[in-house]
């Protein structure tokens, strides 16, 4: 699948906010948010111009899709997919968004960041109810336990992450050591991070 593979820090500054995108706490992540407002490009702090309804709301859709490291096409599918729910379509879409595992991965604090839950899925480390899966747009849904091959449980990556105190777990997912089980469907109040849905809205209904 295709996949972005240039500066993530570029895409954090065009945004003007922390997508996730660099593991917290680390030298990248503290470099990030000093230069977080600094617009890439040559003359990217003198850029003062007041954007468009339809650039607030095409920033706010490539905001979302980089959050969930997407490309535009798996992102309009989704979309489309929420268009078809009985549910309300941005919490429809945002709830699609959630279930993917690669974000469940890291929902459950068992990867620092959606990239490297992906990282662990294509390389066929991930399973779900002792089945491996090897591909991170996989929707999980309530009951399922996600977990690693025994063989991933000595990786220092993954015992760095069982180490952390407190981990911030997503309300609608339980963890207990390497393994997370999905307790129910995710709801818009499960989010923390600032989307607004409306505007994603919008602009696919232009």
């Amino acid at each position: 699948m295709a996949r972005y593979s240039g500066p993530k820090n570029r895409l954090a500054r065009r945004e003007g906010v922390d997508l996730g995108l660099k593991t917290p706490g680390s030298k990248a992540h503290s470099q990030l948010l000093k230069r977080l407002k600094i617009t890439p490009g040559a003359h990217g702090q003198k850029r003062k111009r007041k954007p468009s309804d339809y650039g607030i709301q095409l920033r706010e859709k490539q905001k979302v899709k980089r959050i969930y490291g997407l490309l535009e096409k798996q992102f309009r599918k989704y979309f489309q997919t929420a268009t078809r729910d009985k549910r309300n379509t941005g919490e429809a879409l945002l709830s699609l968004l959630e279930r993917r595992l690669d974000n469940c991965l890291y929902r459950l604090s068992l990867a620092p960041t959606r990239a490297s839950a992906r990282q662990f899925i294509t390389h066929e480390h991930v399973t779900v109810d002792n089945k491996k899966v090897d591909f991170p747009s996989f929707l999980v849904t309530p009951g399922q336990v996600i977990g690693f091959k025994q063989k991933m449980l000595d990786n220092p990556h993954i015992k760095k992450m069982l180490e952390i105190k407190d981990p911030q777990i997503s309300s609608w997912l339980t963890r207990k050591g390497p393994l997370g089980k999905v307790v129910r469907l995710p709801k818009r109040d499960d989010i923390a991070e600032d989307i607004n849905e409306q505007l994603i809205i919008e602009f696919y209904s232009r």
